[in-house]
């Protein structure tokens, strides 16, 4: 990454996660198309729903014929982590206007908030809108393409977990956190690790007492609390 925040540069720093997206989109299709979804659904519901993991619950539970307020409803709270995303993210564009504060808002997604975050690292805490857009389109585009990709591999491989591709997405997240720590000179490093390690352990224990579709939404709050808590007491 460097300094610039041109469009053309957000194609560029967006290309590393472009893996991530084809691995879950490909495995997506591939789910789509063995729940008997047909390409042209699988498509349209990426390129309108565009939800990431909130579109394997929608399509596992259109499949079992579950009520539309039911699929409406847990979709809504697999992606409320998205509002806390834009309102942090909004911060940054409040001289631009409300037509392009909902563009991109409206294609956000984790990679590129958290690939926008790091860029703050390389540009003195500053994000324009021609290279935040740039990434989110090349990420709205390849997710499309990618779910319909993998809509056609199904009749080949009917269980996308043989290629591993779940892990895609994973592997992708190590990586931009790891950029966070390396890049990010505003923080002490044993504060950061010291917060990497209270929010696995918040995960772990989350899943224990918490349903899934709250989980994320939930260990951020708190995580952000206890973060914004310890730099001041402790830090």
């Amino acid at each position: 990454m460097n300094s610039e925040l041109t469009f053309k540069q957000g194609l560029i720093d967006t290309l590393p996660t472009v893996f991530g997206y084809i691995g879950i989109g490909i495995a997506f299709g591939m789910i789509g198309h063995s729940a008997g979804f047909s390409v042209g659904l699988i498509f349209l519901l990426s390129a309108i729903v565009y939800a990431g993991s909130a579109q394997f619950i929608m399509i596992t539970m259109l499949a079992t014929h579950s009520p539309i307020l039911s699929i409406m409803l847990s979709v809504f709270l697999v992606n409320s982590r998205m509002i806390l995303m834009s309102m942090t993210t909004a911060s940054f564009f409040k001289e631009e206007k409300l037509l392009k504060n909902i563009v991109l808002g409206t294609l956000l997604t984790d990679e590129s908030f958290a690939l926008g975050m790091n860029k703050r690292n390389y540009t003195a805490g500053k994000l324009s809108f021609s290279w935040f857009n740039a990434a989110n389109l090349i990420a709205y585009t390849i997710w499309a393409l990618a779910s319909v990709m993998g809509a056609l591999l199904g009749r080949l491989l009917t269980d996308p977990r043989k290629l591993g591709l779940g892990f895609a997405v994973i592997a992708m997240f190590i990586g931009l956190m790891y950029l966070q720590l390396i890049s990010d000179k505003t923080l002490g490093r044993a504060l950061q690790l010291l917060m990497i390690g209270i929010t696995f352990i918040l995960f772990y224990l989350g899943l224990i007492f918490i349903p899934e579709n709250l989980l994320v939404l939930v260990v951020t709050l708190v995580a952000c609390a206890l973060g914004v808590g310890g730099k001041r007491v402790f830090f």
